[in-house]
Formats: structure tokens, C-alpha cells, sequence
């Protein structure tokens, strides 16, 4: 039997943080060191398309109902940055990831949910 196939799709707000982060890493360590934690960064969403099952991947009901978190290091890359992901299937044919935010590790998760905050 074939794996199932995700589609991971960026949120508008995921996509702002991960520019935010790419070019806060680079102010702060050159943008060779932004390339690399760019292709960290992707490497993880490529990983998501395996679907909500992933080792690593944590469900987040305080958070909301099919929500869920990937630390974005990964095969022994350093990271400190969380995708937060909501997975929905609908038929055999179409599920999806829908990537919500990217969130440094030292945040409150639940505070700088899309889905909490006062600003959606």
C-alpha cells in the first residue's frame, strides 16, 4: 500500500514569520547562516507531506482541535523554531497541512495561536 501524500500549504502568517526569521538570522549571523537554517526550515515542511503521523510531531488540543507542532530540528540540524500545523483530511484523496505559524521555541505557543489571538 502507498504512503499517503500530504499537501503542506503556508498560511499568510507563516509565510511573514519565516521571512522574518530568515532575515533576523541573517542581521544577526550573515546570510550564509540564513541560507542553511532556510534549508532547515524547508527541510521540515518537505517532512510534513508524510501527514500529522511524523516522528517528532506533537498534538496541541490545549491549543486547538487538530492542531498540532514539528520542531524544526531535524536529522541533526539545530533549530529553535516550531511549525504549528493544522491537518485535515477530507477523503482518501485530499488531505492537507495547513501551516499555520513559525514560532521561535522560547514563545508561548498558545498566546501567538492564530487561533487565540485577538488580532484574527
Amino acid at each position: 500500500m502507498e504512503a499517503e501524500i500530504w499537501t503542506v500549504r503556508l498560511a499568510a502568517a507563516a509565510e511573514t514569520d519565516f521571512r522574518q526569521i530568515l532575515r533576523w538570522t541573517a542581521d544577526h549571523f550573515g546570510a550564509a547562516q540564513a541560507r542553511i537554517y532556510a534549508d532547515t526550515i524547508s527541510l521540515s515542511l518537505r517532512d510534513l507531506s508524510a501527514g500529522p503521523a511524523l516522528i517528532g510531531v506533537k498534538q496541541r488540543g490545549e491549543i486547538g482541535a487538530n492542531i498540532y507542532t514539528l520542531h524544526v530540528a531535524r536529522n541533526g540540524r539545530k533549530a529553535r523554531h516550531f511549525l504549528m500545523f493544522r491537518a485535515c483530511s477530507f477523503e482518501e484523496r485530499s488531505s492537507f497541512i495547513d501551516v499555520l505559524r513559525l514560532l521561535h521555541d522560547s514563545m508561548d505557543l498558545e498566546r501567538h495561536s492564530p487561533l487565540t489571538d485577538a488580532s484574527s
